[in-house]
């Protein structure tokens, strides 16, 4: 039957569907197969060893889980192929290889740091990438290592958290003691560069053989004993750490004044034990250890759960490294499922490099490149998410975002939280992850560290370094000074040198809790005062352990070296020469300055006049002719400055002034004798130099002592040219160029230190010193930097100066001045600003009587004027008296005595009263 056109047409169409559908199932069923069945990963580890025992069943239960949870991989199956590295690095390399030969895609582990480094090249060469739980060293996030992917904390997170505690308690020195190896050495090398940032130093490195033996450690031990340091910083590995401990309680060495830290290995120990390993814990009492901190959270419960479900008959706990563990399979699941969710194949595909290597049995050739590596990489540098140890994240410089400790102190049978530390907080009292919380305002938000129990049972903090018992006696520097031998001299008896410094640093020796060998080496030709300069070089270059004498505390030194506290206050100042002032005939007017005596004599004559002007009214003596009244003004004005005035002042006004200027001549007179004593018995100087500027800005010659600072500090600092300055050795040498001046080829002035110009001025009396200590230091005992001897020794000082044995012995080498020191030259005469104030309120005091007075006098003219008005009241009267309107009325008024003034007016009012009682006698005698 033959089909029809529409038929055919019909029937093409609908096969068209047909074919459509089943490339559409094909490509579903290819995209389905694209997901492997399974998957294999690597874990290479040391399985007897402390952390494999305790990574091994968490990686199990790790794959268990995955493989459970069908968010991640599914359909497809986990499996993970483990290796024994046998603690070997030749065995692991072995090992790795052969892993690598399965076809991998990721390999976890090593735990060690030295196999991580050797075949983290391999992984580089085949891109697979190697996901190490346990491998600390800083140097693997190199970027030469770029498959490498640290899933715990570097050992420069750690570095920084023991160099915080080593800041917190002030140690300035640490011996390190730890493993030779990649592990070991990476760690040392950032506590090194870690410590330097804080001015703390690694001052001997104990370095232990991989496997050393507890006879090669003690020996380690017994030289690290002998060394000052007391603070060790033990960082070696787990399964052999303990048998530093154990070496070092049959030293002694775990006893008061020791410090011990550790870093977080030691935690795994005892952390690998159900019930802590009594033997460790007893070994290890005191001991500061350091363990990662791990946020609790659901997870980690959860997983605690399961893991107390599974080793039930072991001996294992649930350690920091277990859960780094647990969660780097979790970190190559979800890698691998954003992997192959983006379609990318899992294949593999020969190395070119290994097929050209001819001749080699090892079958290298089974080694292949994991040809996508890149990318699963890129997918696990990339990942995101929550796990037992908490966030699982990495930053740009490839480390595991927010590296937290948790510092644990050792006592008794367990381990006590004395702090934390985070990279972003520092040492707190307060887990990281609550410092952004209300729990950092807290009252124990200024608590760093809680306190902790050391070696020795004791809660004191620990000095931190001894002297060594079986060292060599410090060398110590004494100038050979040739003058000024009262402070260091050379002697005949066992020290060899005697002296104020010497005695005060032997006082301060004494009073140290431990003994101190020691030995004095002079330092000088003897023939003139060493540079001081030179002697704390010697210091700084470790030729002396210390130095000891007058040795001035300043700049250029302290950045050599450490200085103690000062034991005697010094500072630079001017001694000039002086002569005794000598008398004349006018002496006596030197008191006061030229315009003092013109103000003077013209307050007496104001003064007089004054009194005169308010006692001429009322007071006999000083009333009558011009003449005499002149003498009377002349005579008790002057007369007061002796308080022998006979006139007396009878007026209320007149005493009031006089009270006033009397104690003003009361004040002038004791100014007077006061000034014109120290005129007398003061002395002045003779080369003009009034203070420091004025020599700078002399040309005239300065002298210095052989050995000063001051030479420098003229130079440098005030810019004086050196070919002024003379040296200068003895106290007789600065006597004679003090004496020929500067232009005999001596010198006008010599700046020198304060300590040694007392000494000068008590020989020599006709000198003085110009002004005050321009520049303020002290004089101390230098020694190397930090070392914590100048710190001890500081501590003496001080107590040798509040119980008064210092001061006991500056006056013993020092005391019996003659000639004063602080008494400075210059006393000048006596001028008005000195009294302008006494003169004011003299001055306002007279004004203010001669207001009253005058007022009073207005008032009684006034009156008077009215009364004579009454009396001549006809002006007809040719020869009547003039009005008193004149000035001269108003003077001849004035001139009248007060009694006569008072009887007119007195007059005047009966005058007025009288016609009243003659009009009422006339009315009475009228008839009524």
């Amino acid at each position: 039957m033959e089909m029809t056109s529409a038929q055919f047409t019909v029937l093409l169409l609908f096969a068209c569907i047909f074919f459509s559908g089943c490339m559409a199932d094909n490509q579903n069923g290819t995209s389905n197969l694209t997901r492997p069945a399974e998957v294999r990963i690597g874990a290479l580890f040391t399985f007897d060893s402390v952390i494999g025992k305790a990574v091994r069943p968490a990686i199990e239960l790790a794959v268990a889980d995955v493989n459970a949870d069908p968010s991640i991989l599914p359909g497809t199956n986990l499996s993970v192929l483990m290796q024994d590295t046998n603690c070997s690095g030749f065995v692991g390399t072995i090992e790795a290889l052969q892993l690598l030969a399965k076809d991998v895609l990721s390999v976890l582990g090593p735990q060690s740091s030295a196999i991580a480094h050797v075949i983290s090249h391999a992984v580089n060469e085949l891109h697979v990438p190697l996901i190490s739980f346990a491998a600390s060293d800083p140097t693997l996030s190199s970027v030469e290592y770029p498959y490498f992917v640290r899933a715990t904390l570097s050992d420069y997170y750690q570095m920084g958290a023991i160099t915080s505690i080593i800041t917190q308690y002030q140690w300035k020195e640490v011996i390190v003691i730890y493993v030779d190896d990649d592990y070991g050495r990476g760690g040392i090398t950032a506590l090194g560069d870690a410590l330097s940032k804080n001015k703390c130093k690694i001052t001997y490195k104990a370095k232990l053989p991989p496997g050393a033996a507890k006879t090669t450690v003690q020996d380690i031990l017994m030289q690290v004993n002998e060394m000052e340091s007391r603070v060790y910083v033990v960082h070696v590995n787990p399964d052999s750490g303990v048998n530093v401990f154990s070496a070092a309680k049959s030293l002694g060495m775990m006893s008061s004044g020791y410090v011990w830290i550790a870093t977080d290995w030691l935690s795994t120990v005892i952390d690998s034990s159900v019930h802590g390993n009594p033997d460790v814990m007893e070994l290890t009492q005191g001991v500061i250890v350091l363990r990662q901190h791990i946020t609790d959270s659901d997870i980690k419960h959860a997983l605690l759960s399961k893991w107390n479900n599974l080793t039930r008959n072991g001996s294992s706990t649930l350690t920091s490294y277990t859960m780094r563990a647990y969660d780097s399979v979790w970190l190559v699941a979800h890698a691998v499922e954003q992997f192959l969710s983006e379609g990318n194949a899992i294949s593999f595909s020969v190395d070119p490099n290994l097929q050209n290597i001819k001749g080699s049995s090892l079958q290298l050739d089974s080694l292949r490149i994991f040809n996508n590596g890149d990318k699963l990489l890129e997918k696990v540098w990339s990942a995101n998410f929550s796990g037992v140890s908490g966030s699982v994240q990495f930053t740009l410089d490839r480390n595991l975002i927010h590296p937290a400790y948790a510092i644990l102190n050792i006592g008794g049978t367990g381990l006590r939280t004395i702090g934390y530390w985070s990279n972003f907080s520092g040492l707190s009292v307060v887990p990281p992850e609550k410092v952004n919380s209300s729990a950092l305002h807290s009252s124990t938000n200024n608590i760093q560290l809680h306190g902790v129990i050391w070696p020795g049972q004791t809660s004191e903090k620990p000095r931190g370094w001894v002297f060594p018992y079986h060292g060599k006696p410090l060398r110590i520097g004494v100038p050979l000074r040739t003058s000024y031998k009262e402070f260091v001299m050379q002697d005949n008896g066992p020290d060899g040198v005697k002296g104020f410094s010497v005695d005060v640093f032997k006082s301060a020796i004494n009073l140290l809790p431990y003994p101190v060998s020691y030995k004095f080496v002079l330092f000088g030709d003897g023939l003139k005062n060493p540079s001081y300069s030179d002697l704390v070089h010697k210091v700084s270059e470790n030729y002396f352990d210390a130095a000891i004498g007058d040795i001035a505390i300043v700049t250029n030194r302290t950045r050599l070296v450490d200085f103690t506290q000062p034991y005697i206050e010094s500072g630079l100042i001017i001694v000039a020469p002086a002569k005794e002032t000598e008398s004349n005939a006018w002496a006596f007017m030197k008191p006061f300055t030229f315009q003092m005596w013109c103000v003077l004599g013209v307050l007496f004559l104001f003064v007089g006049a004054v009194v005169w002007i308010l006692e001429h009214r009322t007071n006999t003596e000083f009333r009558g002719p011009p003449r005499q009244q002149i003498m009377t003004v002349c005579w008790f004005s002057f007369s007061t400055m002796f308080f022998s005035h006979r006139e007396n002042t009878v007026s209320a006004l007149g005493r009031f002034v006089l009270l006033i200027w009397l104690f003003v001549v009361l004040i002038i007179n004791s100014s007077y004798t006061a000034s014109l004593t120290s005129l007398l018995t003061v002395q002045e100087l003779t080369s003009g130099i009034q203070g420091l500027d004025s020599l700078i800005s002399s040309s005239s010659a300065i002298g210095y002592q052989v050995g000063s600072f001051s030479k420098n500090y003229l130079v440098e600092e005030l810019n004086i040219a050196e070919s002024r300055l003379m040296p200068l050795n003895s106290p007789s040498d600065y006597a004679k160029a003090l004496e020929q001046g500067s232009g005999n080829g001596g010198v006008a002035a010599i700046i020198d230190e304060l300590p040694y110009v007392e000494i000068f001025l008590s020989k020599y009396c006709k000198f003085k010193t110009v002004g005050q200590v321009f520049t303020k230091s002290g004089w101390g005992f230098a020694f190397p930097r930090d070392s914590p001897f100048a710190e001890d020794l500081s501590t003496a000082i001080l107590t040798l100066s509040e119980d008064g044995n210092l001061q006991r012995m500056h006056d013993e080498w020092l005391a019996g001045t003659e000639c004063g020191a602080d008494n400075n030259v210059g006393s000048n005469s006596l001028n008005l600003s000195s009294f302008w104030g006494l003169f004011l309120i003299c001055g306002l005091a007279c004004v203010l009587a001669l207001v009253i007075f005058f007022l009073r006098i207005l008032c009684q003219y006034s009156r008077y004027n009215d009364q004579v008005e009454v009396q001549f009241p006809e002006p007809q009267i040719i020869n009547r008296p003039a009005r008193l309107t004149t000035i001269k009325s108003l003077i001849s008024f004035v001139d009248k005595k007060e009694e006569e003034v008072k009887n007119a007016l007195k007059k005047k009012t009966n005058d007025s009263q009288q016609p009243s009682i003659n009009s009422m006698e006339e009315q009475s005698s009228l008839p009524r």
